[in-house]
């Protein structure tokens, strides 16, 4: 069991495998002091030596005989309101007489093999190769006590935290913050690389130093948001994607989340991810337990890829909980770009006919199939079939399409109503809204009170009848505006902090009974997009649309920003028409299909606008796919070339197999230059003692890997310019793609 308890006199406990290293100390006067997060280093009896003090002539001392023990200036685990330490705490609670200065002083610990689940949260789960620490620590004035879980993954080099805090006294208690992680470290000689950006632009990767004060990011709309992920990397100046120190963050949670790194007057950098305490409150009364949401954090020493490898495994073998969790996810069309509300069941059964010719495998009924949708103005929240487009009902369509040879999926947004719908005439007291105030209006709905248990079991009655009707095989569960006035019908005045954090719970609770009913189902998560993309959605929902943008050129920041935390198999990557419908540029076949392929892959677009030849196109593309889907899926991804370098017209990345006998590289351009030079790729996570083939071509691994691999010509404004095969450029004019298969001799 690798998690040592040391030193018996002042307990340590030592959290290592092969490759990391996490070092609690129980500091003198009780409270959890952090000694080390790293590298792994041999456990020893103590560790002892490595606690240092910093004596400070303004710092307050909790001793008045040591005037270096002072909290402002140590290392500590899960830091309180009150007492020394001026810096960001990790919890504050607020007593019945108004105080909300904590001490937690240990007072005991259990280590086991596996991990249990959290109650109404999604988190990491599985028995095999994860060992569990837990440390109560206990307040003796305001009589409250904190489970502070450790849960060591041994295969991922990660460890999942958490905090549960429970009332053990007799008065009332009020949660006012409660992180689910605090990290210090032993400076502030880092990078912060977060994920940020807005609709149809989401994950964009912006890295800058640490400096003094606070950085950070947050979401106060109701979701994770598209605006910044709730994950964020902190990297040593040099490391890159292949060498270095690197540490990841994430929060398995889909509601308002705050992530921030302080640097104080020391050049100490304490890191912190959790519920944002700007919109959360939690009464605790006697005998109540609050927990907080799980974290994830995970050290690499071999780069940002390395880094992201370890999250990529965790995130398919340890927190999606789904049976396509490690398998091939169907090639799907949707008819959204295709039809928009404008169909009926002859048109979507045309539709599904010309996608199995193509080699679709599962066909996606989108927007406008309920209640009297002809537009986005009326019936969300009437789940039942739109008659005047589908009069034989929706579980015949289901059948029509089935019968095409076609798995079948539906679109919901179950967590909104119109003003326009029968829901809403019935149950307007569900909508959220402000009292005596205004509704605010976004995209002419409004959200329903997910707060209120009541919403919960209509949605999913409604729902569960929908579904066992048309035996679904897939359902893409949208989420398209955000929470504008907070506030729960059915909460008391002084719940209304909990609101939000109640509303979450609601949406995990509906996911849960769907995903427990129908095991069989493949969930997709959407919110407008990428609004939603985090790791709490991913429990239940093992991919996600990545955004509303298509276009190949943006997918590449998209995806390749996405990739930083999440793996492929998770992102939602589809082609679609030209025109694109987000930025109205115009891309190749081949660009948006050889982006789209480093995904879950499918199509959204009117085939009959096609010609044969494009169709045929169109099936290579889905031979190829299918031909290599668990590599593309789940193979090792590894970055090469980012767009997010500056004035960089070249994006490249690869995705390799485990044993590194078969690998895919794809490198994009996207603009013509004049006279280009020729170009070689160094490739990564091949064997260097084996022999590759490439287009008939024998390399050795260390060659394609030290030397590089070189690229088609691009275009030099010699040959023919009209006679293709008399140019020896074969990479002609702007966004295009190369795509290479790899495999050992």
């Amino acid at each position: 069991m690798p998690i040592f308890v040391n030193n018996k006199d002042e307990i340590e406990f030592h959290l290592t495998n092969s490759s990391i290293s996490y070092i609690i100390n129980v500091l003198k006067n009780g409270q959890l002091g952090h000694l080390y997060f790293g590298k792994a280093i041999k456990n020893r009896e103590s560790f002892s030596h490595l606690l240092s003090y910093r004596a400070c002539v303004l710092a307050p001392t909790t001793y008045s005989d040591d005037m270096s023990f002072s909290l402002e200036t140590i290392s500590q685990e899960y830091p309180l309101n009150g007492g020394t330490d001026f810096r960001e705490e990790a919890l504050r609670i607020k007593s019945i007489d108004g105080s909300s200065t904590s001490v937690l002083v240990y007072k005991s610990y259990k280590i086991y093999e596996g991990k249990p689940p959290l109650r109404g949260l999604p988190s990491t789960w599985g028995e095999d190769n994860i060992s569990t620490l837990e440390i109560t620590l206990f307040d003796k004035v305001q009589e409250f006590e904190v489970v502070l879980s450790y849960h060591l993954f041994e295969k991922w080099d990660t460890i999942a935290r958490s905090a549960k805090i429970t009332n053990v006294g007799k008065n009332n208690l009020k949660i006012e913050k409660a992180l689910s992680l605090s990290l210090d470290f032993p400076n502030s000689d880092y990078e912060m690389i977060t994920f940020n950006g807005a609709w149809s632009r989401e994950r964009h990767i912006n890295s800058s130093p640490l400096h003094p004060g606070i950085q950070m990011i947050e979401s106060l709309r109701g979701a994770s948001s598209a605006n910044h992920n709730p994950s964020f990397v902190l990297k040593d100046p040099l490391t890159d994607e292949s060498c270095g120190n690197a540490y990841g963050i994430s929060l398995i949670y889909s509601g308002n989340f705050e992530a921030l790194v302080q640097v104080d007057s020391y050049n100490v950098a304490r890191a912190q991810i959790g519920i944002n305490t700007k919109t959360f409150e939690w009464n605790l009364s006697s005998g109540e337990s609050f927990q907080t949401p799980e974290a994830i954090i995970s050290f690499s020493d071999k780069g940002l890829s390395g880094l992201s490898q370890n999250f990529h495994k965790m995130v398919t073998n340890n927190i999606m909980n789904s049976k396509y969790r490690l398998s091939e996810r169907p090639v799907l069309i949707n008819n959204w770009e295709a039809t928009y509300f404008d169909f009926d069941e002859e048109k979507l059964v045309q539709l599904a006919t010309k996608a199995k010719d193509i080699g679709c495998e599962l066909f996606v009924l989108d927007d406008g199939w309920f209640g009297k949708r002809n537009d986005d103005t009326s019936s969300l929240g009437d789940w039942f079939t739109n008659e005047s487009k589908l009069p034989n009902g929706i579980a015949a369509t289901a059948k029509a399409i089935r019968e095409t040879g076609m798995k079948f999926g539906l679109w919901f947004e179950p967590e909104m109503c119109n003003e326009d719908s029968d829901l809403y005439r019935e149950h307007k007291d569900w909508v959220i809204e402000s009292p005596n105030r205004k509704k605010s209006f976004g995209r002419n709905q409004y959200v329903l009170d997910y707060s209120n248990r009541k919403v919960v079991d209509y949605i999913f009655d409604k729902m569960d009848k929908i579904i066992a009707d048309t035996k679904l095989d897939y359902i893409k569960w949208d989420m398209n505006r955000n929470i504008c006035e907070p506030f729960g019908s059915k909460l008391k005045a002084n719940q209304q902090g909990e609101f939000f954090h109640r509303y979450i719970l609601g949406v995990y609770d509906l996911y849960d009974r769907l995903t427990k009913k129908y095991p069989s189902i493949l969930f997709e998560s959407c919110a407008s997009g990428g609004g939603r993309f985090d790791l709490g959605l991913m429990y239940y929902a093992p991919q996600a649309w990545a955004s509303d943008d298509t276009d190949a050129i943006e997918r590449l920041k998209i995806q390749y920003g996405t990739s930083l935390f999440y793996p492929l198999c998770s992102m939602g990557s589809h082609v679609s028409a030209i025109p694109n419908h987000q930025v109205g540029r115009k891309t190749s076949l081949k660009m948006r299909g050889d982006v789209a392929l480093f995904g879950t892959f499918g199509y959204e677009l009117d085939l009959n606008q096609f010609s044969d030849k494009e169709l045929n196109e169109m099936r290579e593309q889905i031979d190829f796919f299918k031909e290599h889907r668990l590599l593309l899926q789940y193979g090792t991804f590894h970055r090469l070339i980012s767009p997010f370098e500056k004035n960089n017209n070249y994006v490249s990345w690869m995705v390799v197999s485990e044993d590194k006998k078969e690998a895919i590289f794809a490198s994009y351009k996207i603009l013509a230059t004049p006279n280009p030079p020729l170009r070689k790729i160094k490739l990564k996570g091949l064997d260097n003692d084996t022999e590759y083939i490439i287009n008939n071509r024998s390399y050795m691994g260390d060659e394609l890997q030290n030397i590089g691999l070189s690229l088609e010509p691009e275009y030099s404004g010699s040959g023919d310019f009209d006679d293709e095969s008399k140019n020896p450029g074969k990479d002609f004019g702007d966004f295009t793609s190369q795509l290479y298969t790899i495999r050992a001799k």
